[in-house]
């Protein structure tokens, strides 16, 4: 079992994208990576999920879609009962990280950048634990 399963939500078949690159750099780390998107192909070499999968013990989810389309994943996103979700930059959102301590208090919300925490070797290092999100 993979300790770091990580679901990549907004995944993309183009190559310039942020969410490409984190499923490229995610599996050269060696960690279980599962693309999940609203188009069908594949993302360095994997297929996209499009039919919101049911993933068994996810790590971390981290994401590629904006406040405004995350709110027809939210039911998704909890389902899955990740232990970390890593909201991107431009990927912000108050109301799920209500939702996420509200749902799920033990999740850890991190804002960050998945490609700078695997580049700088901590992505496997908790940074922000749901009580240090300040909402408004």
């Amino acid at each position: 079992m993979n300790d770091y399963k990580t679901v990549v939500l907004g995944a993309t078949t183009n190559p310039q994208r942020y969410a490409y690159r984190a499923v490229e750099q995610l599996q050269e780390h060696g960690i279980e990576t599962i693309p999940v998107g609203i188009r069908k192909g594949s993302t360095a070499g994997i297929p996209i999920r499009n039919d919101r999968p049911t993933i068994a013990a996810v790590h971390t989810i981290t994401l590629y879609l904006n406040a405004q389309v995350q709110q027809e994943y939210y039911d998704y996103i909890l389902s899955l009962k990740p232990k970390r979700v890593i909201f991107n930059p431009g990927t912000e959102n108050p109301e799920l990280y209500g939702l996420l301590k509200k749902e799920l208090p033990e999740t850890i919300i991190e804002i960050a950048c998945t490609l700078v925490l695997l580049s700088v070797g901590s992505y496997k290092t908790v940074l922000n634990r749901p009580e240090n999100i300040k909402q408004d």
